[in-house]
């Protein structure tokens, strides 16, 4: 007995692929960590510990990220 998805070709990671058909962004899906990921240098992981560490306050987040791109 054939089922409905026996046509779809198997690739590999492709159960892992976000349903809907979007692509993710950088950040994820928090809003806040996508804006800062997007407004500096930082990847969302530095984006994320640095929320985690200082707040949401997105000018105090910006400043501090430019801090961080001067210094590396």
């Amino acid at each position: 007995m054939t089922q409905a998805n026996d046509n779809i070709p198997h690739r590999p990671g492709a159960a892992n692929a976000p349903h809907g058909g979007t692509l993710p962004v950088k950040g994820g899906d928090d809003p806040e960590v996508r804006f800062l990921a997007e407004n500096t240098d930082l990847s969302p992981k530095q984006a994320r510990e640095l929320i985690r560490e200082h707040g949401h306050d997105r000018d105090k987040l910006l400043e501090i990220a430019r801090t961080m791109k001067a210094e590396g």
